[in-house]
């Protein structure tokens, strides 16, 4: 009776961990399309910009500091502090500092050392542990400066929220949005492309199963789309050139934020043996901030396809997360037809001076939330803008 007993608590530990593993794997794949299904923790993550009191060798100084608060799930936060401002918006790309805590009610409580920031969610309050100095930062959205750009006259509008036809495989939301996994259907060989991208909320999941997907141009060189909100930058995250180069600064947004890639693609070249004579060249700008310029692609990124003389179609990688698309149009420098005629955008897109967001753990369901360019800032030429 005992050994079956003990046989009987085997299995149903067993069980009981495989169910647990299960949900776990559940909770990693759960994705938040809209901020309406996101949870508590959606709140409390993004950026924070302002003048903050440091601490430094017994005495404090002022300075503009950005604040990136990613959420990890169930109350768990990481967080990163930049000095002189965010990626892309005054940080002076060397000097930062990792913070993590959890969520107690509405507030986020991050430490690291003498540092204590509470996150509220419209602020962040820092504090140190000698009270040697005490400070208030804003929470903002910020907004590429290229998001709804309209297409040139001489462009090829491949996707405008009204029709998938430009593209194989294409899949258009209820809302007009188009779903990861489409194909161009055409090919094109040197051009300058604008693509609108939102990434899905995805708190739980961890490195490339993080709101995964991929511009590949040509079906050869990917431009990594990715939750990298807050990380490192490499190759493997968005804006990377995959397992070839990363980009020379992470401007990734939050997700369910809109974010652009504008990318311009010189092709390799073949004499009329087949024999490549000139490797392909890329410029691309993340949210308006240039991260890789005219660079040199000596060979395909990761699994693309092999370089060859003849153009190939452009992909919009499906690795089974729901990446929305937008506002995709193209403009070839090879001689090539156009479309010319530019039918309207039907996406309607935030106004410059700020962004509205609804969700439950606002008071009156939606929050203006105000834009980093309405900040006065050396990195802009006139200050304000």
């Amino acid at each position: 009776m005992r050994r079956l007993a003990w046989i009987l608590g085997m299995l149903s530990a067993m069980v009981f961990a495989g169910a647990m593993s299960a949900h776990a794997q559940d909770k990693k794949k759960q994705a938040a399309t809209d901020i309406s299904q996101a949870d508590e923790d959606y709140a409390l993550q993004g950026e924070y910009l302002g003048q903050a009191r440091i601490a430094e060798n017994g005495s404090s100084r002022s300075s503009l500091v950005g604040l990136q608060v990613v959420a990890l799930g169930d109350g768990k936060f990481d967080a990163v502090m930049y000095t002189g401002g965010l990626p892309g918006a005054g940080w002076n790309r060397r000097d930062k500092q990792q913070l993590s805590g959890t969520r107690d009610g509405d507030r986020l409580r991050l430490q690291a050392g003498p540092l204590t920031i509470e996150v509220h969610g419209r602020w962040a309050d820092f504090s140190y542990a000698d009270q040697s100095a005490s400070s208030h930062i804003e929470k903002i959205l910020r907004i590429s400066p290229t998001v709804g750009r309209r297409p040139p006259h001489n462009a090829t509008v491949l996707f405008n929220g009204t029709s998938t036809e430009l593209f194989k495989n294409g899949r258009m939301t209820d809302d007009g949005l188009l779903m990861e996994g489409a194909d161009t259907r055409d090919a094109y060989r040197d051009f300058t492309l604008h693509i609108e991208f939102r990434l899905p909320y995805m708190p739980h999941a961890r490195g490339q199963g993080r709101s995964n997907s991929g511009v590949y141009l040509q079906s050869r060189y990917e431009v990594q789309i990715l939750d990298s909100f807050g990380l490192e930058g490499l190759h493997n995250e968005c804006g990377g050139l995959y397992r070839q180069r990363p980009p020379a600064l992470n401007m990734c947004y939050p997700p369910l934020r809109w974010q652009t890639y504008d990318l311009k693609l010189t092709s390799a070249k073949f004499d009329d043996s087949g024999k490549k004579i000139k490797n392909a060249r890329l410029t691309v700008r993340h949210n308006g901030e240039l991260i890789h310029d005219d660079v040199e692609l000596k060979n395909k990124t990761g699994a693309g396809r092999p370089e060859g003389p003849e153009a190939l179609p452009t992909k919009l990688q499906n690795h089974g997360d729901p990446v929305r698309f937008r506002n995709i149009w193209l403009v070839q420098h090879d001689g090539g037809p156009s479309h010319l005629d530019c039918p309207p955008i039907r996406f309607s897109h935030a106004p410059a001076a700020g962004y509205f967001a609804g969700h439950r753990r606002y008071s009156g369901g939606s929050r203006y939330i105000i834009d980093y360019r309405q900040f006065a800032h050396p990195r802009y030429s006139g200050g304000r803008r």
